[in-house]
């Protein structure tokens, strides 16, 4: 009986055509799993992966919170956007909201040929240049200083009286303006009993700035302390231990410790600040001012509410409106951008 050798297959040709592999669908590939930690007992304590769904069933009454601010945001913020083709549209009263016919940049060219309009352009770069330059300091000056204060009972009597301005109505600011700087006011009193003469002060327009910015000084800078007050707070105590034994005094210790800590507060709060650069308020300067004084206080927002509201030029006022509100979010976008490259700290 004779062995049979096993048969063997025929080796592939190397030019016989190979079938090509099969291959099944492409798997997506796994977030990696958040690693687990170990309590101090030796418990082995698992991550567990939560999504916006199973947040949202948990915590549901902490989120029903937000569905208020969301609609006023919605309603107030949002849905308002969509009027600013007026802009580009003539609005007749009584026609469509959006306008009735298509007049393109007709608005936008006419506000650019308003001498009027530059010069309450002009007259709201200075009066927020002024305000940039002196009321955004004071705070952080005032918070330094309260800062340096021992006596507990008597830093917390000047924040009280330095935070009450604040709370006032714009008209009883207004109206205490008015009082002290009329003609028979404590301003006049006091510079007719030095030897002086009277002062028409809400009559002469190089008076206005002078006022406005006194005012603004008086009801924010006491409020804007709050802040700086908050972000002094999270500064450790160990640097200035360690400064004084390597012989800092307080102005180098405010210089190289207190400021520092407080740099990223002032930064976003100065971003923010220049973003409304151009809305300096409407409200005061409009109960403050008169036709006297316009050369220097007539800014764009008084100026929108004579020609939109008085004159009911609703798509002129809307194209100044939009072209301030573009300024307003460049500048804010360039100050955030130049802040992020030299400092390090922005908004986003």
């Amino acid at each position: 009986m004779s062995l049979q050798e096993p048969a063997v297959a025929d080796p592939v040709s190397p030019l016989a055509p190979i079938a090509p592999a099969i291959t099944g669908p492409k798997k997506k590939k796994r977030r990696p799993r958040r690693e687990s930690w170990v309590a101090h007992d030796g418990t082995v304590i698992p991550a567990v992966h939560q999504t916006w769904r199973t947040a949202l069933r948990k915590d549901w009454r902490l989120y029903s919170f937000l569905v208020l601010p969301l609609i006023f945001l919605l309603i107030f913020r949002y849905v308002p956007i969509l009027g600013n083709v007026v802009a580009f549209r003539r609005f007749r009263p009584g026609g469509s909201m959006f306008g009735d016919e298509w007049v393109g940049l007709y608005y936008v060219k006419m506000f650019i040929n308003d001498q009027q309009f530059w010069h309450a352009f002009s007259n709201t770069v200075v009066l927020g240049l002024l305000t940039l330059l002196i009321v955004f300091p004071l705070p952080i000056i005032l918070a330094l200083m309260l800062n340096e204060v021992r006596s507990r009972t008597f830093k917390r009597t000047i924040q009280t009286l330095s935070y009450l301005p604040h709370f006032m109505s714009i008209v009883i600011v207004a109206g205490i303006v008015f009082q002290l700087t009329s003609v028979n006011g404590t301003v006049n009193q006091i510079i007719e009993a030095t030897g002086g003469s009277a002062i028409t002060f809400m009559q002469e327009p190089s008076w206005f700035r002078t006022i406005y910015l006194t005012s603004e000084v008086w009801q924010t800078v006491g409020w804007g302390t709050i802040l700086y007050l908050a972000a002094l707070t999270t500064i450790d105590d160990q640097l200035y231990e360690a400064s004084r034994i390597d012989g800092a005094n307080r102005w180098q210790q405010t210089w190289h410790i207190t400021l520092p800590g407080i740099r990223p507060t002032m930064i976003v709060l100065l971003i923010l600040n220049i973003g409304t650069f151009m809305a300096v308020g409407f409200e005061k300067i409009l109960l403050l001012s008169n036709p006297l004084i316009y050369s220097t206080a007539d800014v764009i927002s008084t100026y929108l509410y004579r020609v939109g509201i008085v004159s009911n030029s609703i798509s002129y006022a809307t194209a100044i409106g939009l072209f301030e509100a573009l300024i307003g979010v460049a500048l804010i976008l360039s100050a955030n951008a130049i802040s992020k490259k030299t400092v390090g700290a922005s908004l986003w």
